[in-house]
């Protein structure tokens, strides 16, 4: 084995390390969910954004505030509400009076988005016009205010939280800022173990709290690393039908499709099928993507990318059930005579 199999072989390493250490840490404080915990670290590797949608009282908030406690990044809340402006969001020109001449001058005052960990709760709860304020900052990393750009730190990453059941006084996000999201997850109830588990912790004595073991640095070489994942032409040809499979009336368009989308998925859809199945080859000791990866990755990467025509939304059909369906009508080889497992 050569010098260079063996130091990628010890960065691998030292990735799968780093991230199950982030997962025990978050496991400290929150009760089940490892998938979800598990989404959430892949987005953070894949320099991608989170939607956690779920019910109260599940733990969304809680989960962002203990993954901030374990990463020793600068942490900032966002509480949306039906007052909350754009200014509010990215901050604003102040005037400022100098002391010893008098005189006035305009000054920026930054706004809660720029920190490193953002957590944009209920984020649903603000008008279009505010919600707009966050696209620039998700794609481009970046504001601007008042003709000049500013940059926001790195590493960056929105999680934004959402209730699903109240819809009085909600602002449905537009599609557009949806596609900024890299995975959209479903926060479940709890089983009866789970609710044991967080009755002995909460309603005793101290509760655990999470303890910073990663910093910006590693979490900028862990992306760096991702980012060098090989995934071969076949696997990533498979990526790409399952994402032209969601176009209606497309080459590759599964029968549902036709019948209950109205949009398929963006580019952004298959460049998060990839990035998270780099992530999972990663932890799964292989050094390329597989089709597996591909498929796990597949729900949490696409389901908020699909909108449904007026009769799939009608018949109750959800983007889960049409992206189920193209996983099983898409082969994976498009060649004749191979089954590829």
């Amino acid at each position: 084995m050569s010098e260079k199999q063996k130091d990628v072989e010890k960065q691998c390493s030292e990735f799968r390390e780093m991230f199950r250490s982030l997962c025990g840490e978050v496991g400290k404080v929150i009760v089940g969910h490892e998938d979800i915990v598990e989404d959430v670290l892949t987005c953070l590797f894949c320099d991608g954004h989170v939607l956690l949608e779920g019910v109260p009282g599940l733990g969304k908030t809680l989960l962002v505030r203990t993954l901030s406690s374990a990463l020793s990044l600068e942490f900032r809340r966002i509480q949306f509400t039906p007052d909350l402006m754009p200014a509010d969001i990215i901050g604003t020109n102040i005037v400022m009076e100098d002391a010893s001449s008098g005189r006035r001058h305009f000054q920026f005052q930054m706004g809660p988005i720029f920190g490193q960990i953002i957590l944009a709760d209920e984020i649903n709860r603000a008008t279009p016009k505010t919600q707009s304020a966050m696209l620039e900052a998700m794609q481009e990393h970046s504001v601007t205010s008042g003709g000049e750009l500013r940059r926001l730190p790195e590493p960056f990453i929105v999680l934004a939280t959402q209730n699903p059941i109240e819809q009085e006084g909600t602002y449905p996000l537009p599609e557009a800022q949806l596609d900024r999201f890299l995975f959209k997850l479903l926060v479940p109830y709890s089983n009866r173990d789970e609710l044991r588990t967080i009755l002995d912790r909460t309603t005793t004595g101290a509760q655990p709290e999470a303890e910073p073991i990663v910093d910006a640095d590693k979490i900028i070489w862990g992306r760096n690393l991702v980012r060098r994942v090989a995934v071969a032409p076949h696997v990533q040809d498979y990526a790409i039908r399952l994402v032209l499979a969601t176009h209606p009336e497309g080459e590759f368009a599964a029968e549902i499709t036709n019948r209950f989308v109205r949009f398929g998925s963006s580019p952004r859809g298959v460049q998060a099928l990839v990035l998270a199945g780099k992530v999972r080859a990663l932890l799964d000791k292989r050094y390329h993507v597989s089709f597996s990866d591909i498929v796990r990755s597949v729900l949490p990467a696409m389901r908020h990318r699909i909108l449904l025509n007026f009769e799939g939304q009608a018949e109750g059909i959800r983007s889960d059930d049409v992206l189920a369906e193209i996983l099983e009508k898409t082969p994976k080889s498009m060649e004749k005579g191979v089954n590829v497992p």
